[in-house]
């Protein structure tokens, strides 16, 4: 069967449509014939072309005749019946035929009870054309119009309802219904001409008014789409709003949401007091990436080159992470496991974040919890509170404008609590994978999918981190520098960028690695490099003053005049003592900004048997020296009455510095047999471990970086617990091949070791 388009029009059975002849044409190829049966499909755009898509058709279209060829150029088709559109497919000749079947109707619809409605309708429209030159000709045509369909028909050019709206009255099996809803879109007609010519005033009965009030929006609203579909630069903020809604790839739950506020931002208008708070969150709900980002496969080549080329050493962390990409290029997903970087400040846990980012191809986004109290910061504020925003995690994600990022926390372990909740807690809805598809941020207040994201956490120590969130991610440490490393990454890293930082070329600045060496040996005291960053900004500025007062001049940096460059004093580093004496012996201890060593000094003074103990330790060393005198008492038997007859002085020298932990047992045992034995040990041994009453030396954490600062410190032989073995293959060779390393098991094997058992 022949298909024409209609579109923009009111057609129903037993009406007559009249259809532009040279549209017939150009949709059919051929001249129309009288008597040929036509199927009228309702276009759900205005088609402009000769070959339209069948998907632009609605499903349910009209079958007619062609009653009458008239010369104005117009036909006259004879509307039947509504049709199903079955089929729609080119003929042989390249133009469209449509399969159909006929669609019943419900003949609900009592004459006599409609009649008054119907006269009703007939009187508004010849009252609405008074005042016009054709409005006695409109008296004429409205007798001959018998049914409420054909005076939708007719009048339906001058409606402003969209061609969706006309073309549910097409949907509608019931002739009851449909007379309802024609009634009401013509009086919805015929009041907006009645507000946009002043004619008329509003009617006294309620059910005017509501169609009065009705006309008025849907004019506004007709009349502000035409404006902004004319200036599309000059969009209103409720029609770009709109739009951004329809393109928005938002979830159901989130598209009703917006929605919902669009609709209360209309009903209160722009001067409503909460005007600015609706659009406040339209703007972010509109503006966040809701579309699910491919997973792409990334080069594991590329990625380890872009690593190597932004972080010196780290082999261990850069092995993980290339782990980590294998992964999820192998399972075809964007996220993995959430990784924990643990270490001393300055050692790159936070840099690297952007170089994970870059070798994924990803955005980058960093997020400071550093004393985050309040719970709100993670989840956000609900949109009751007078200032309420978006949390840190949802606003992360609307600055980038990805869905999948690579997104570090930074000092998780700095997190507290207070009485607006705890933080920590709410991290853990972030966090966990079977939970973050749907986290909900209260001003958000719709699921938003988190999954995508590839969180990265950084902290100095996982102690102060709640065991629930601790356990949903993998710990990797990062141990501190060698000098070597810090040479390669001074050399690298930190002087480029701080040259390039003040406007210095080579030619301009020159340092030695002698002069750096000397930096990292005597003017910093650190595990990482953010304290030999400084020094080395610090130089890069004071050549920045001799190069701006005569550009001539070519600055050198050499060991020899580092100090006058430099201007400053060399740090105080803690170094292995010249001297030995009995009593006193060298502990390593693990801090959060890497190693260090300490020394424990004991001393016998005249008194009644007392244990003093000073240093500020902690409860774990305070039960450590208590150990450590029942052994000691217990090796030398014959050397009792010296702590009867005497007051023990156990002392940690730094006192303003809060000290505690597992590991210095061995080494106040060992200070305890010197003081006892009056047998001094060389300050270039040094010792860590925990002991337990049968002698046993038990393990430690921590190892690296105690052996780090060790070798800082000029130690050249150190004893560590024989658990403790398997840990040395994360210790830098350097550092292993500079300190002689002896496991010992039992504290009686170190006493002997050292000959004073």
């Amino acid at each position: 069967m022949i298909v024409l388009p209609i579109y923009n029009v009111i057609a129903l059975p037993d009406t007559t449509i009249y259809y532009k002849g040279e549209r017939y044409v150009k949709f059919t190829g051929r001249e129309p014939v009288l008597g040929e049966e036509i199927t009228l499909m309702v276009s759900k755009t205005d088609i402009d072309r000769v070959y339209p898509k069948a998907d632009d058709f609605y499903p349910i279209g009209l079958r007619g005749i062609i009653r009458e060829i008239g010369n104005n150029g117009y036909i006259a088709i004879d509307i039947k019946e509504r049709v199903n559109i079955e089929e729609v497919k080119l003929d042989p000749e390249e133009h469209y035929r449509a399969k159909v079947s006929k669609r019943g109707e419900i003949e609900d619809l009592d004459p006599e009870s409609v009649a008054g409605r119907l006269k009703a309708i007939k009187a508004e429209i010849i009252r609405a054309s008074e005042g016009y030159e054709w409005s006695s000709l409109m008296r004429t045509y409205i007798v001959q119009w018998n049914t409420i369909e054909e005076l939708a028909g007719v009048y339906s050019l001058w409606m402003v309802n969209a061609n969706d709206e006309k073309y549910m009255t097409l949907t509608i099996d019931s002739k009851k219904e449909r007379f309802d809803l024609l009634e009401k879109m013509l009086y919805e007609s015929l009041e907006i001409t009645k507000v946009k010519n002043q004619a008329s005033t509003a009617q006294e009965q309620d059910y005017k008014k509501l169609y009065r009030e009705s006309a008025i929006k849907k004019q506004m609203e007709y009349l502000q789409k035409e404006l902004d579909d004319m200036h599309p630069e000059n969009l209103s903020d409720i029609r770009s709003f709109e739009i951004k809604l329809q393109k928005s790839e938002m979830n159901e739950e989130a598209r009703k949401e917006g929605e919902k506020v669009l609709n209360r931002l209309k009903s209160e208008g722009q001067h409503s007091a909460e005007t600015g708070m609706l659009m406040d969150y339209l703007d972010l709900l509109t503006s966040l990436p809701w579309k699910k980002e491919p997973a792409e496969r990334i080069s594991l080549e590329e990625a380890e080159k872009v690593l190597n080329r932004d972080h010196a050493g780290l082999k261990k962390v850069k092995k993980r992470i290339i782990e980590q990409i294998a992964v999820m290029n192998l399972k075809g997903s964007q996220n993995g496991s959430i990784l924990l970087f643990v270490g001393a400040p300055g050692t790159g846990k936070t840099s690297i974040g952007q170089s994970i980012a870059d070798a994924l191809l990803r955005k980058y986004v960093r997020i400071s919890l550093g004393g985050v109290r309040d719970e709100a910061d993670i989840r956000g504020h609900r949109r009751t509170y007078i200032g309420s925003m978006p949390g840190r995690i949802i606003d992360g994600i609307n600055k980038c404008g990805v869905s999948n990022p690579v997104m570090v926390l930074d000092e998780v372990d700095k997190l507290s609590q207070s009485y607006n909740g705890d933080p920590a807690s709410a991290l853990l809805e972030v966090l966990d994978p079977e939970q973050n598809v749907n986290f909900t941020d209260h001003y958000l207040n719709v699921p938003y999918d988190l999954s995508d994201v590839l969180f990265i956490c950084t902290a100095n120590t996982v102690e102060t981190i709640p065991e629930p969130l601790l356990n949903r991610m993998e710990v990797i440490e990062f141990r501190g520098y060698t000098p070597i490393e810090k040479v390669e990454i001074a050399k690298k890293h930190l002087l480029p960028k701080s040259m390039e930082s003040v406007g210095l070329n080579k030619k301009q600045l020159s340092i030695t690695v002698k002069a750096i060496d000397k930096i990292i040996g005597e003017y910093t005291r650190e595990s990482g490099v953010r304290g030999l960053k400084k020094r080395i900004d610090s130089i890069c500025r004071g050549a920045a003053v001799r190069i701006s007062k005569d550009p001539e001049t070519k600055v050198s940096v050499n060991d020899k005049n580092l100090e006058d460059i430099l201007d400053m004093n060399p740090v105080h580093q803690k170094r292995v003592k010249r001297s030995a004496e009995p009593g006193i012996v060298t502990g390593l201890a693990w801090t959060q900004a890497g190693g260090d060593i300490l020394y424990i000094e004991t001393m016998f003074i005249k008194g009644e048997g007392k244990i003093i103990i000073t240093g500020q330790l902690g409860d774990v060393m305070k039960e450590s020296a208590q150990i450590a005198v029942s052994l000691v008492k217990s090796f030398f038997p014959d050397k009792a009455d010296m702590f009867k007859e005497n007051d023990l002085h156990i002392h940690v020298p730094d006192g303003a510095t809060p000290k505690d932990g597992p590991s210095a047992g061995i080494t106040l045992t060992t200070a305890l047999a010197s003081l006892v034995r009056g047998k001094s040990l060389p300050p270039n041994i040094a010792m860590t471990g925990e002991v337990s009453l049968q002698g046993t030396v038990n393990p430690i954490g921590g190892l690296m970086e105690k052996l780090m600062a060790a070798h800082r410190a000029g130690v050249k032989k150190v004893f560590i617990p024989e658990e403790n073995l398997m840990d040395l293959k994360d210790v830098a060779t350097e550092v292993k091949d500079n300190i002689e390393i002896v496991t010992v098991k039992k504290v009686k094997e170190l006493l002997k070791e050292l000959q004073i058992l």
